[in-house]
Parts: C-alpha cells; structure tokens; sequence
C-alpha cells in the first residue's frame, strides 16, 4: 500500500535511510538524521510536495518525496525526487511502485521536471532511474568529500509531462487518501 507519509513513519523511514548515511558514499550525510529529524522533514515536506511511503504487512518497505530542485522562482516546475528501498524488500518493484505514484502526484500538481543526483559510482540506481525514464544529463566531478575521498555526482532528468507555455503555477499536493480497513 502506498500512501502519504506521516510523523509516525519516522522510525522506520530512519532505519531505512541509516545504512546509505553510515558507511556508504550514496548519501552525502555523514550523520544519519535521528528519528525527531526525520519527521520534523516528513512534515516540511509534505506541506509542498508528496512524501510517500510504501507499507507492506504493517512494515515500511520503502519511500520517495519530491524536494524543491531550487529555490529561485523560475525553477519552481521542477522537482528534485529520492528513493530508498529497504534491504529486505529490493527487487520486488516497491522502488517503481513508488516512483509512479509520485510521480503521478506531480503531475497532477503542474509540475514538468523531475530531477535524481545520483552519488557515482551507483550501477544500479542509475540503471533504475534509467528504466524508469530518465536521462543523464550532466555530472558534477569529484563534488563532495566523505570516507576518505571525492565523489561525483550524476544528474538525470525526466520530463513528467509536456511543457505548457506559459506554465500554469504549481498546486500544493493532494491528499492520499487511505484505504479502508
């Protein structure tokens, strides 16, 4: 079941995102965000773009959210967009799941761009991103430094729709609605 993510997803979202912050270059935070960090992201979040979890048995398999890609105002139809997957359940399409759904929420917000950086080497992720549409459009060279050396980041793009000129503004997102129990 995919659905908005709340305040109390956050130990889960966290423990999710943990191992890519500890030991690992595919996340540029040193510190893993405790869980008050996590929610109090959760909720800014979801004020302006879909942050989106994915239950299976009770259990948050994964998540994905959109971030502003900038804050100047003409970058404002473009979205910067994350996916992490728990170990457990990679493979078994909760990543696309996910994708799609945010990025059906998107569109239906009036947005045009969504952008992923991928920290490289990142086979798979670049792969993934790829089958999903995406396109590599640029890479920053030896851009930020952890574990003992520099890494670079790739940017790919997808275009979530066809561009209107002149673009109508954004719409804040619409509520998922929950499935009855």
């Amino acid at each position: 079941m995919i659905r908005l993510a709340a305040s109390a997803d956050a130990p889960q979202v966290a423990a999710i995102y943990r191992p890519f912050c500890e030991g690992s270059h595919i996340s540029f935070e040193n510190d893993a965000p405790d869980e008050a960090e996590v929610a109090s992201r959760i909720e800014r979040i979801n004020r302006r773009f879909p942050w989106l979890v994915d239950e299976t048995g009770g259990t948050v398999a994964g998540f994905a959210y959109a971030s502003p890609h900038r804050e100047r105002a003409a970058y404002r139809w473009a979205v910067e967009v994350t996916v992490y997957v728990h170990e457990r359940f990679r493979g078994r399409g909760v990543g696309r799941g996910l994708y799609a759904e945010l990025f059906d929420r998107l569109r239906s917000q009036g947005l045009f761009k969504a952008c992923a950086g991928i920290a490289l080497p990142n086979p798979a992720s670049q792969a993934f991103h790829e089958s999903m549409g995406f396109t590599l459009v640029g890479i920053y060279r030896k851009i930020g430094y952890k574990l003992g050396a520099w890494w670079d980041v790739g940017w790919w793009q997808l275009a979530l729709q066809p561009e209107i000129d002149p673009p109508p503004e954004p719409r804040p997102p619409a509520p998922i609605p929950l499935p009855k129990r």
